[in-house]
């Protein structure tokens, strides 16, 4: 018997990249970091493999190598690297990494010596987000240094890519503003002697809307989860998971009870109240307080007051809720339950980190689906 669980339907994981990578002719990347934005790691990534994604990506160095312990050998592309890393792990299990300075090359360098292979290396170009990549007055110097290193074999310059920054909204002139700044720079690349075999620089968004920025390789992140990177589309894809727990108590109150810590929400009439075990230590958003849908019994309502660190209450009215019965947090809306999405616009933030706080929680994660075998 469960109390509180974290539902992931690898199925749905393998579907939705199948359905992506119809959509393109170009190979298909599947982002696997923050611990599968919650949906886990390693078995998010076999369910993507198995969906026809040929690659994986991570931000870290340590996710790349657990991909790699836990034996998944589908190539991984790793991009968030400060110095000091030891990269030379990474290049002798194969792991590609990102480089957006001269000084990343240095380092690509020395790890590469130290591995006995060359480091394979993406060059990334900051054509408008202004996060990672090198700036268009850097990128000639790193393009200088990737190809010095190529020419001594301790470097093969395998890809150059960049990020949108407004893809997801599509029609956004930073689009078409940042995919010139691309081509530029693919072009100032080709001076340089590098000849990248992958070209990448759309994500989810791009990837459904921009067929003309997919090139050689798509970075397919939250569209693999089953959640829609445009707000109001959904494109056939299927949220693969459900959060939800078990009423710890229920109980009758009177009108004119308050609620929770600060006592902000009081009931209007005499109700019911259903305390459920999952509260911001779980992954439950503070900004749910009084805002949260759920689902129990027949009916959807609202947490009732403040969300605790353990444990959330839920105003059911005249609902014939007792202890056991399930509440469902979001799932895909299948009956009738709340989605991550309208657990996002209730909180004021996006289907992204709405996920990613639940698998980071205390939690537990069951895994459904013929993938989990």
């Amino acid at each position: 018997m469960w109390q509180a669980e974290v539902r992931v339907d690898l199925d749905a994981i393998r579907d939705n990249v199948a359905m992506l990578r119809a959509r393109t002719s170009a190979e298909v990347l599947v982002a696997v970091k923050a611990d599968g934005y919650g949906h886990g790691l390693v078995p998010a990534g076999r369910a993507a493999v198995a969906g026809g994604a040929t690659w994986l990506g991570v931000a870290t160095l340590d996710e790349a190598l657990t991909l790699r312990r836990s034996g998944v050998e589908a190539p991984v592309l790793a991009w968030l690297l400060t110095p000091g890393l030891p990269l030379h792990d990474a290049v002798g299990a194969g792991i590609d990494l990102g480089a957006a300075s001269s000084d990343m090359i240095d380092e690509l360098v020395t790890a590469a010596r130290r591995a006995g292979r060359p480091a394979r290396a993406h060059l990334k170009l900051d054509t408008g987000l202004s996060r990672g990549g090198a700036v268009a007055a850097e990128w000639p110097a790193l393009l200088e240094a990737a190809a010095k290193a190529q020419a001594t074999g301790d470097l093969e310059a395998v890809g150059v890519w960049s990020h949108f920054a407004c893809a997801d909204e599509p029609g956004h002139e930073s689009i078409d503003r940042q995919l010139a700044a691309f081509h530029e720079g693919l072009a100032l690349a080709e001076s340089y002697g590098i000849e990248p075999r992958y070209r990448h620089i759309a994500n989810s968004a791009a990837l459904l809307t921009r067929p003309d920025a997919h090139f050689d390789l798509v970075r397919a992140g939250i569209a693999a989860y089953g959640l829609s990177p445009i707000a109001g589309e959904t494109y056939g894809l299927r949220p693969a998971m459900t959060a939800r727990a078990r009423v710890m108590l229920a109980k009758r109150v009177p009108a004119g009870q308050g609620v929770s810590y600060g006592l902000t929400y009081t009931t209007s009439r005499e109700t019911t109240l259903a305390v459920v075990p999952l509260g911001y230590g779980d992954g439950v958003p503070r900004h749910a307080s009084s805002a949260g849908p759920v689902r129990v019994g027949g009916t959807t309502a609202r947490i009732a007051g403040r969300v605790c660190m353990d444990q959330l209450v839920v105003d059911v009215g005249d609902e014939p809720v007792s202890a056991g019965d399930v509440v469902t947090l979001f799932g895909p809306g299948d009956d009738g339950e709340p989605t991550a999405d309208d657990w996002a616009a209730a909180t004021g933030t996006i289907n992204y980190e709405i996920v990613t706080r639940f698998g980071s929680s205390r939690v537990p994660r069951n895994y459904v689906g013929e993938s989990t075998r």
